[in-house]
């Protein structure tokens, strides 16, 4: 399962752009913690915390206890502003996550054995489709990525979700259909190829009878 990433957190008594402004300034992030069914609590972090969270990737599919003061939440963020230039982290949302809670993340996907499987081995190309499936999950189970192991995989088959072994409790949030996440397509030029040598056959068979009907005459 996923590791629980721990940042410490201040109440934040202002709102406001104003405010705000002035915590960016020293190295601090507002943000907000919401839901299960109690008041949002406004409150600052560091902001090296959350940017060093936020550029390994995984701050949206992240088990997050949040100390705020002494007080632990456990929590998952679910917005992140961004300034529209510098691309550095504005404000945060993050969701409560009560006993019991069940969430839908964005989830990598690893693929194994790609050096021994077959049709790669033998020139196909891995196409994915998914790089990520959403799933949902129990907030303690959450998978830090699922894998799809490509060990018998052939130029022209196709892998869906059912080739993954999910974790107990956790499931797919497309129920409706078993989707693709990934293909091994055959190399490039090999269709081109195929076509060519089906032409100059059928262009050998012409060639043969009129040849044929020449001598008839």
């Amino acid at each position: 399962m996923a590791e629980v990433f721990e940042i410490n957190a201040e109440k934040r008594e202002r709102d406001g752009k104003g405010p705000a402004r002035g915590l960016r300034n020293i190295g601090k992030i507002p943000a907000v913690i919401y839901g299960d069914k109690k008041d949002p609590e406004s409150i600052t972090l560091e902001q090296r915390d959350i940017t060093k969270l936020y550029n390994s990737g995984r701050l949206m599919s992240t088990l997050i206890q949040i100390d705020v003061d002494g007080e632990k939440t456990r929590a998952i963020a679910r917005d992140v502003q961004l300034h529209p230039v510098k691309d550095f982290i504005l404000h945060a949302d993050f969701l409560r996550l009560g006993k019991g809670a069940k969430i839908a993340v964005e989830i990598p996907v690893n693929f194994l054995n790609e050096d021994t499987c077959p049709g790669l081995k033998q020139g196909g190309v891995l196409n994915v489709v998914r790089y990520q499936v959403e799933l949902n999950c129990p907030a303690s189970e959450i998978p830090e990525s699922i894998e799809l192991d490509l060990a018998e995989a052939n130029i022209g088959d196709s892998l869906h979700i059912s080739d993954v072994k999910l974790p107990e409790g956790v499931v797919p949030t497309i129920a409706d259909r078993d989707f693709t996440i990934a293909t091994i397509a055959a190399p490039a030029g090999l269709d081109d190829t195929d076509d060519e040598v089906e032409e100059g056959i059928e262009g050998e068979e012409g060639d043969e009878g009129d040849s044929n009907e020449e001598g008839e005459e």
